[in-house]
C-alpha cells in the first residue's frame, strides 16, 4: 500500500498518549468513497477515536447515542474486525457530545449502520496498517510477511508484537493513504457476523448504566410542569398561595408559551407551552403538588380535534371518490369497468398511538446567568436521539449562544423516534431560567401519554380488479390522512413512490388530507408502519378474490429479479423480496393443514432499505381470544454485524408490533387525549408474547439497519391468519376493538 505523510488530504491524525500509547482521530462524513475522503481534514462531521494503550488495551469511543438499538456495540466491533483486534481487550467508551470533534451526533431511521460502516471500516484499516508499520521496523522485515490478528502483528515466522508493545512506535507512523486502504475479506472475519453480547449489558441490569432519569447533580431542585388538558390551552391563574404551602415545595409559577419562530408547515413545535411549574426538594413532593392543581385555562386556541368526528368525515372523503392524484395509472379506471375483470373496495382504519417509552420524558437543565463579561450558559443532561439539536432551541428559544450551551447525552430508556423531539428538554430549559436553579424535570406516565407527539391515524380506502388469469389488473389507492398549515404531518400521506405501489404494473394513489391540531411525529417505521398493514392485509384479500395462494400471488407480483432502481440499497429489489418470501414460508411450513380455529397469515414489506417476510401462527377461541404462538421471520439486511443484536431487534420489533396492534389507541374527544396511563393505553403482558424465530439472508448488499424494518409486516401477518382460522376480515386497529382479546 502506499504510505504517505501526513498532509491536506489525510484524514487521520495521530498524537502520543501520556505513558506511551497510540491515538487515532478519524475525521469524517457517512457514506463517502476513498476518493473523497482525503479532503476532509476539519469536516464537522462525526469523529470517532480509537486508543490503545501501552497494556494492551483498546478503547474504542461511540458517539452515536444508544437506546437499545446495539449501535454502541456494533459499530466498535467494525472497527476492531478492520483492527485484527481481539474483542476482549476492546473498551467501548461514550465520547462527548462535541459537533467540533463528532460532528452531528443523532440516531435514528435505522441508519446508524449504513451511514457509517464503510468509514468504521476505515479507520479499523488504517489502525492496523500503522501498527504493522510499527512491526514491520521494529522486526526489521517486510510488512507484507505481517499480519494482524487476535491484537498482536504475527510474522511468518510466528514470531509476534503485541499491538501494545507497538502502541508507542505505532504513534510515529506515517499516515496511510485512505484511497490505497484494503480490507478483510468477510470470510475471514472473526468479530462481524458472530455473537457479542451489549457492552453495557452488565452495569444495566446492576444499576449502574446512567439513564437521563438517574442524573444527580449538586443543588439541583426537582420539577414537575402541567399542562393544559385540551391541546393548545395556556394557563392564566393557579391556587398558587396553596401549592407553594405544600411540603417541600420551594417555587411554583406560570410559563407563558415560547417557541421558535421558524416551525415549518407540517411541523409542531418544540418549545414551551404555557403552563405550571413547580420546583421542590424531590420527586414525591412536585409530583404531589401537581395531583393538588387547580388551574384556570384560556382555551380560546385550544385543538377540537375528535377521533370521532374524524372517522365519520374520512367515511365521507371516501364516498366521493379519489382526492389529489398523487401516482397517475394509465390504465385504472378501464380495468376497474371491465365486466370480465372481479372488482373488491375495502376501507381501512388505523388509531393515532403513543410512543409510551418506559422512560418517561425527563430533562436535567441548569441555566448559568451572565455578569459582567460572562456571558449567559446552559447545561444540560438529556435523554435523546439527537442531544445536539438542544443546542439550537436554547438560542432560537432562550438567547443563550450555541458556544455556550453544554450538552451531556445519557443513554435512553427508550426512543421510537420520540426522543428526537425536544419539548421536554425546552421546559426543563425555562424552568431552570426562571427559577435560577439547576432542575430536573421528569414527567409523570400521564403526560407522557398526554404531550406525546403521535403516530398519526387515518385511513384508506382500497380497490382493486382481477383479471381472468387472477393477476391483479388495476389498483387504486385513496389515503386519507391528516395535516398542518396544509401540508402532511410526519406519517402521513403517500407520494405513490413506496412500496407497494413501486411494484405494481397499474397503480393510482390518491390523497386527501384533513387539518389536526394534535402533535404528531416520527413514530417506529414511520409511514411505513401502518401501510404495511393496509396494503399487505388487501392483498391478502386480492389473493383470496383470485383464488390463488397468498404466497403465489405475492411471487407473481414480484415478477422478474430485478432493481426498481438499479443498484440503489434504498429501493425495493424483488430478487431479495423472492428470497425472503420463499425463506419465510419454508421456514414457517407455509400451506400445511391446520386445526379448525388455527391459521397462518403471510406479510411482506420492504422499507428503510429492509426486505422482510413475516407469517404468524394463530389460534381464535369461540370467544375471541386471540393467541399468537409464533412469528416466522424471514430478514435481508444484508451482512449482519453483531447476530445477538440483529436477532433481539427483530424480535422487539415483533413484539412492539403486536403489543401496538392488539390493543392500543389514542384517542381525541374534544381536543383532549382519553387515555392516562397503562390501564387505559395497556402493553402486552409477557405471557402472550409469541415464539419469534428469525432467519437471515445475509446478502452480498450492502449492510443497513434494523431497528424498524421488522415492525411493519406484523400486523398484516396476524390480520390475515386471523382470516386464514375464523374467516372474519380485519381492517381496523386495534384488534381490541374488534372484540379480540391477546391472550
Amino acid at each position: 500500500m502506499t504510505i504517505n505523510k501526513l498532509g491536506r488530504r489525510n484524514f487521520l491524525k495521530a498524537s502520543a498518549l501520556a505513558g506511551g500509547g497510540l491515538m487515532l482521530e478519524f475525521n469524517f462524513v457517512s457514506m463517502i468513497s476513498a476518493e473523497e475522503l482525503g479532503t476532509l481534514v476539519g469536516s464537522k462531521e462525526l469523529n470517532v477515536f480509537v486508543q490503545i494503550a501501552s497494556d494492551g488495551k483498546i478503547t474504542i469511543y461511540s458517539a452515536t447515542p444508544e437506546m437499545g438499538q446495539g449501535v454502541k456495540t456494533a459499530l466498535p466491533m467494525i472497527i476492531a474486525e478492520e483492527m485484527g483486534a481481539k474483542w476482549t481487550d476492546v473498551e467501548v467508551i461514550d465520547a462527548p457530545l462535541d459537533a467540533d470533534k463528532f460532528g452531528s451526533q443523532g440516531a435514528g431511521g435505522s441508519t446508524s449502520i449504513p451511514e457509517n460502516f464503510d468509514t468504521m471500516r476505515k479507520m479499523g484499516a488504517s489502525a492496523r496498517e500503522m501498527l504493522i508499520g510499527a512491526a514491520s521496523e521494529t522486526m526489521e522485515v517486510d510488512r507484507e510477511e505481517l499480519e494482524a490478528r487476535d491484537s498482536i502483528v504475527v510474522h511468518s515466522s510466528g514470531e509476534s508484537l503485541t499491538f501494545g508493545q507497538l502502541a508507542a512506535l505505532a504513534v510515529k507512523q506515517p499516515l496511510p493513504d485512505p484511497e490505497m486502504l484494503s480490507f478483510k475479506d468477510p470470510r475471514s472475519y472473526t468479530i462481524i457476523g458472530t455473537t457479542v453480547g451489549g457492552v453495557d449489558n452488565l452495569v444495566i441490569v446492576t444499576g449502574q448504566s446512567q439513564f437521563g432519569i438517574d442524573v444527580d447533580i449538586p443543588s439541583m431542585q426537582y420539577a414537575s410542569y402541567t399542562r393544559c388538558p385540551r391541546i393548545g390551552g395556556v394557563a392564566i391563574s393557579f391556587n398558587e398561595a396553596e401549592i407553594i404551602k405544600l411540603p417541600g415545595i420551594t417555587q411554583t409559577f406560570i410559563l407563558a408559551p415560547n417557541d421558535r419562530a421558524d416551525i415549518a408547515p407540517g411541523s409542531f413545535g418544540e418549545g414551551v407551552q404555557g403552563g405550571v411549574a413547580i420546583v421542590g426538594e424531590d420527586t414525591w413532593s412536585v409530583m404531589n403538588a401537581k395531583s393538588k392543581l387547580e388551574i384556570e385555562w384560556d382555551e380560546s386556541a385550544a385543538s377540537h380535534d375528535d377521533w370521532e368526528r374524524m372517522i365519520l368525515k374520512a367515511q365521507q372523503i371516501a364516498e366521493k371518490g379519489d382526492g389529489e392524484i398523487t401516482l397517475k395509472g394509465a390504465n385504472v379506471d378501464p380495468a376497474m369497468a371491465d365486466i370480465n375483470n372481479k372488482t373488491l373496495e375495502s376501507f381501512y382504519q388505523f388509531p393515532y398511538v403513543a410512543h409510551v417509552c418506559m422512560e418517561p420524558m425527563n430533562c436535567t437543565a441548569h441555566f448559568k446567568k451572565g455578569s459582567g463579561s460572562q456571558p449567559d450558559a446552559m447545561e444540560l443532561w438529556i435523554p435523546s436521539q439527537y442531544p445536539g439539536d438542544v443546542k439550537d432551541i436554547a438560542e432560537n428559544i432562550f438567547g443563550v449562544k450555541k458556544e455556550n450551551v453544554k450538552v451531556n447525552p445519557t443513554r435512553m430508556g427508550g426512543g421510537f423516534g420520540r426522543r428526537g423531539i425536544h419539548d421536554f428538554a425546552s421546559e426543563a430549559m425555562a424552568i431552570s431560567h426562571h427559577s435560577g436553579l439547576p432542575v430536573k424535570l421528569t414527567w409523570t406516565r400521564t403526560d407522557d401519554i398526554h404531550n406525546d407527539f403521535f403516530r398519526v391515524g387515518g385511513f384508506q380506502n382500497m380497490k382493486a380488479a382481477i383479471n381472468e388469469n387472477g393477476e391483479l389488473a388495476a389498483w387504486n389507492q385513496h389515503y386519507i390522512g391528516f395535516a398542518k398549515e396544509g401540508k402532511p404531518v410526519s406519517g402521513s400521506g403517500l407520494g405513490g413512490n413506496e412500496f407497494s405501489m413501486v411494484a405494481l404494473d397499474n397503480a393510482r394513489v390518491s390523497q386527501t388530507m384533513m387539518p389536526v391540531q394534535t402533535p404528531c411525529g416520527f413514530w417506529r417505521a414511520p409511514g411505513a408502519n401502518t401501510n404495511a398493514f393496509v396494503e399487505q392485509s388487501f392483498l391478502h384479500e386480492l389473493a383470496v378474490l383470485a383464488d390463488k395462494d397468498h404466497v403465489e400471488f405475492l411471487l407473481e407480483l414480484m415478477g422478474s429479479r430485478r432493481w426498481i432502481d438499479d443498484g440503489n440499497v434504498n429501493a425495493l429489489n424483488t430478487g431479495r423480496a423472492i428470497d425472503v418470501i420463499k425463506r419465510a414460508a419454508e421456514a414457517s411450513g407455509w400451506g400445511r393443514s391446520m386445526p379448525v380455529g388455527t391459521g397462518l397469515g403471510f406479510s411482506f414489506y420492504f422499507c428503510h432499505a429492509a426486505h422482510v417476510a413475516e407469517v404468524a401462527e394463530v389460534s381464535v377461541d369461540e370467544n375471541r381470544n386471540l393467541r399468537v404462538h409464533k412469528v416466522t421471520v424471514a430478514v435481508d439486511v444484508g451482512p449482519i454485524i453483531n447476530m445477538s443484536g440483529a436477532i433481539s431487534q427483530v424480535q422487539g420489533s415483533v413484539i412492539d408490533g403486536l403489543s401496538t396492534m392488539a390493543m392500543q389507541q389514542i384517542t381525541m374527544k374534544d381536543g383532549i387525549i382519553q387515555q392516562d396511563n397503562f390501564d387505559t393505553y395497556p402493553v402486552m403482558r409477557i405471557a402472550a408474547t409469541p415464539e419469534v424465530n428469525v432467519h437471515f439472508i445475509q446478502s452480498d448488499n450492502r449492510s443497513t439497519g434494523l431497528g424498524e424494518p421488522a415492525l411493519p409486516p406484523l400486523a398484516p401477518a396476524v390480520t390475515n391468519a386471523i382470516f386464514a382460522a375464523t374467516g372474519t376480515r380485519v381492517r381496523s386497529m386495534p384488534l381490541s376493538e374488534q372484540g379480540f382479546k391477546l391472550v
